[in-house]
């Protein structure tokens, strides 16, 4: 297998990666249960391992390409834990309230 066509796979692949990412995004803007399935340590380190990759990319291999696929990558994985930050924290304002006044028709 020739190196191009190995640098044009991994650029592919990690580029449609990126796609990948959007089923998450779209399910955490949809959540209203504190979204409990998710991890946010798991998607820092996915975070991290992409800006180091970035760096990398950067300062090493000056392979701007590179750079922008992991950025991309970053921003995405940036975008989940966001989100999964601000369901958490909505989540736990609205589930005291609901235990202050309970729905109608149910009993204590």
């Amino acid at each position: 297998m020739s190196t191009e066509l190995v640098v044009v796979a991994f650029t592919v692949v990690n580029g449609l990666r990126v796609i990948a990412y959007l089923p998450q995004i779209a399910m955490l803007l949809r959540d209203r249960s504190g979204a409990p399935g998710v991890s946010c340590t798991t998607w820092s380190l996915f975070l991290m391992a992409h800006l180091t990759t970035v760096l990398y990319a950067v300062v090493e291999l000056r392979d701007w390409a590179l750079a922008a696929v992991f950025a991309l990558n970053a921003i995405c994985c940036l975008a989940i834990v966001g989100l999964v930050s601000l369901r958490r924290r909505s989540h736990q304002r609205f589930v005291p309230a609901l235990a202050r006044h309970p729905v109608a028709g149910t009993t204590s």
